[in-house]
């Protein structure tokens, strides 16, 4: 598979050479979801149905990779204090963090360049470590390599999570070269190897267990792709997933330790690669799954994410996801009361189809069409009376754990850039419903969001409305282009009401954070020279 990235060390995913096949087509997988005759027919078929994924078959979308890129984003983190589980950690990164540290000691103009970075990134940070890394690595997956790391996609383009650390892009050219980091990523290219060695084969036992019980082809979908990046850089117990369009990617750190609860972080990348096979499925069947869209009411009182209260399709997808890991997780000897309990543990999250999609895939098994065949009938078989009922009756928990997947849609991304153009062509309505749906779901930077609000209310002659959005936006922020202009904003508002003096605090605000924005410097220092009045309507 081509990626964005250079100096990568990847490996595409054999799933089906003779003598895997052989090792991995084994009776215990196949007896626990499929009748004798199934099982010959898909004994026999089993070749046929992997052929087109062999490891030689450049059109193979499953891919593992490492990358310089994204190495160099972590190393940068790390060398900002990003510490998180750094003593369970492979050894190696504590190494590499040495070695980096090392470098940046050897010059005064070195050190300089690190400690501007650092200053940055504190200044950026998120709500706890995990975030942050969450957003470090969705910028990173949608930059152009070294040196220059430059993104991919206009800055409106890139993911939500990405955006308000955009500019970290121009810190990592010159960290880049100051910390010596190319040679470090090419001292450790044989530990990166390893690294892809150790997950080739897990991963694909891991697709072709899945392809079989789902009687599908991973490599079905012509132009998708499902790339797992890995890592020593990051904290090892945390996995993260993206959906960008027709791409999917993982990143994972692995455990050192093999006797770890899941060192390799394989139950985390089989849900990622569940989205993949499933997702196209949803966007054919829109018609089937919006009948059921009334079910989205039944789940209001859940602790679920947004995104699944208002988005019919991606709660069936996940519903159906979470059937299918309890299905297939465990052994023929596993107790029905255990799944029962975490069929009852996903319905309690929200997930309320989970047992409609449990039994329906009991049916499945037994049926020698797959699941692109079945998957129309699954939806259309769902009593929406029924499951409404049933959720009435639900004691949801108090929180959810979070999905795993962070779906960015296009529409979603452009969202809030489509809210400022609907402003500037004097359609404050319009930006404002947008800017609001923003919020409502948590879409992008909601500090911009409120920032259009503010303006909106500007627009409106609204003072005391804008005043609280403009506030609200500084506090929600760390763009600085948003709270340098709602600190000039809040300034102008405060003259209008003639409080000068506090005006005069929002104008310097306004030239400390924007000193950098030459129209937010000269119309702060144009505040503080005089009082604002607003410009007067020529006479008609």
């Amino acid at each position: 598979m081509q990626t964005p990235y250079t100096e990568s060390v990847s490996a595409d995913i054999c799933i089906a050479s003779p003598s895997f096949v052989l090792a991995t087509l084994r009776e215990d997988f196949l007896s626990r979801f499929l009748g004798s005759a199934l099982h010959v027919l898909l004994a026999l078929a089993v070749l046929a149905l992997t052929a087109p994924l062999c490891l030689a078959d450049a059109n193979n979308p499953i891919t593992l990779d490492t990358s310089e890129t994204l190495f160099t984003v972590l190393a940068a983190m790390n060398s900002c204090g990003y510490d998180t589980d750094l003593k369970i950690s492979d050894p190696l990164r504590a190494t590499i963090r040495e070695e980096i540290q090392k470098n940046l000691r050897q010059s005064a103009d070195a050190q300089e360049i690190g400690g501007t970075m650092c200053q940055w990134y504190d200044a950026h940070h998120g709500v706890d470590p995990a975030h942050d890394l969450s957003q470090y690595l969705s910028l990173g997956l949608y930059l152009n390599g070294p040196p220059q790391f430059l993104p991919r996609v206009h800055e409106d383009d890139l993911p939500p999570d990405a955006a308000p650390v955009a500019n970290f892009s121009k810190q990592l050219e010159l960290f880049y070269s100051a910390a010596q980091i190319h040679s470090i990523w090419e001292r450790h290219r044989l530990n990166y190897a390893a690294l892809i060695e150790r997950y080739h084969d897990p991963l694909a036992k891991m697709v072709f267990d899945n392809d079989i019980y789902l009687k599908m082809q991973s490599g079905g979908y012509l132009g998708r792709t499902f790339t797992i990046f890995l890592d020593y850089l990051g904290d090892p117990n945390q996995a993260n997933a993206r959906n960008y369009g027709i791409d999917y990617y993982v990143v994972v750190f692995p455990s050192p330790d093999p006797h770890s609860a899941e060192p390799l972080k394989m139950e985390e990348i089989r849900h990622a690669y569940l989205h993949y096979l499933l997702d196209p499925l949803a966007e054919k069947n829109f018609v089937s799954i919006k009948r059921v869209q009334p079910l989205l009411d039944s789940v209001k009182r859940a602790p679920l994410d947004d995104s699944f209260k208002t988005d019919i399709s991606l709660l069936v997808t996940e519903c159906l996801i979470r059937a299918i890991e309890i299905r297939t997780t465990g052994s023929k000897q596993t107790a029905e009361a255990i799944r029962t309990q975490a069929v009852d543990d996903a319905v309690k999250q929200g997930y309320i189809l989970t047992p409609y999609f449990y039994g329906a895939l009991v049916k499945f098994e037994k049926d020698p069409a797959g699941l692109r065949a079945a998957y129309q009938e699954m939806i259309d078989g769902i009593d929406i009376k029924s499951e409404q009922k049933a959720a009435a009756d639900v004691d949801f928990a108090e929180v959810a754990a979070p999905e795993l997947v962070q779906l960015s849609r296009m529409e979603d991304r452009r969202m809030l850039s489509i809210a400022e153009q609907r402003l500037a062509a004097g359609d404050a309505k319009g930006a404002q419903e947008l800017a609001q749906q923003a919020l409502e779901r948590k879409v992008g930077d909601q500090g911009r969001a409120l920032f259009i609000l503010a303006q909106v209310a500007v627009a409106n002659k609204n003072r005391d409305g804008a005043q609280e959005n403009f506030q609200k936006a500084i506090q929600a922020t760390k763009d600085p282009k948003v709270v340098a202009w709602s600190h000039l904003y809040l300034g102008r508002i405060l003259d209008m009401k003639e409080d000068r003096a506090a005006a005069l605090i929002e104008y310097r605000a306004a030239l400390t954070v924007g000193a950098e924005l030459p129209e937010v410097k000269q119309a702060a220092e144009r505040g503080l020279q005089q009082a604002y009045e607003p410009p007067v309507k020529p006479q008609q």
